[in-house]
């Protein structure tokens, strides 16, 4: 009875060691397979625009800085996307004063970096008013990092997300931007979490534009067909995010 009983055991073992190994290796290629930034973006890290200095943190973070930057972004990139993929739309923020810090997440995925802003701010003294950001479950998680340092922040920006955490009782400004021709957002999971947005948060629609060209790493499976450029669409973005930004600063 004894070998029987260690024969078991030695069978139950083999088989946990096999489902251990066959999920390790499962996430092992789901993680490899992510969107990756095109080389117009690295470009906006390796050749910044006149005016702007970017600073990298291998795995960590990128920074750009403007002259005399007004305030500052702190920016959580989409699941299963390389986030230097966002370095043109962050170029074209630090272009109109916002010092800008795009995060590095584990894996390409914010759940496993939903606290990686901490600590951020207080690199910066010089910045006074900051803002966090996302897109898709980078949006997701920044609303989450946001809800629980709601006093840190000036306000939030979704880009192509929903927040799943009440931001009513905060002062944020809050916009929320997404592209006519997005086929990858939740539209239901959208409508009822709109809820827990402040009652002054903006909402705005990129006519043409879809879920994938707030970054640049082509075309997204599942995504909508945009009738924009992704520069046009990026410039927009900007556009709508200012006007939170400058109404606060004129407050």
């Amino acid at each position: 009875m004894g070998e029987k009983k260690k024969k078991r055991t030695g069978r139950v073992v083999a088989i946990v060691i096999a489902c251990i190994l066959a999920l390790l290796s499962g996430f092992y290629f789901y993680v490899s397979d992510y969107y990756h930034a095109s080389d117009a973006a690295v470009a906006a890290i390796t050749s910044p625009a006149e005016g702007i200095e970017v600073e990298e943190y291998k795995d960590k973070m990128i920074v750009f800085r403007p002259e005399k930057p007004v305030a500052g972004l702190i920016f959580y990139p989409g699941g299963k996307v390389d986030y230097k993929a966002y370095a043109p739309l962050m170029q074209k923020f630090a272009d109109n004063g916002v010092l800008c810090v795009l995060v590095h997440m584990p894996f390409n995925l914010a759940v496993f970096g939903s606290n990686a802003a901490d600590g951020i701010p207080e690199q910066f003294p010089e910045i006074e008013d900051w803002y966090m950001a996302g897109h898709s479950l980078g949006g997701a998680f920044a609303s989450k990092y946001t809800k629980s340092h709601a006093q840190e922040f000036r306000g939030l920006i979704l880009l192509g997300a929903y927040s799943c955490y009440d931001l009513t009782d905060t002062d944020l400004k809050v916009a929320c931007i997404y592209g006519s021709q997005d086929g990858v957002m939740n539209f239901d999971k959208y409508e009822k979490n709109r809820k827990n947005l402040p009652d002054n948060h903006i909402e705005n629609v990129i006519d043409g534009g879809c879920h994938a060209y707030f970054g640049d790493y082509g075309e997204q499976k599942g995504d909508g067909v945009a009738s924009i450029s992704v520069e046009e669409q990026m410039e927009t973005t900007v556009d709508l995010s200012m006007q939170i930004i400058k109404d606060n600063n004129e407050q």
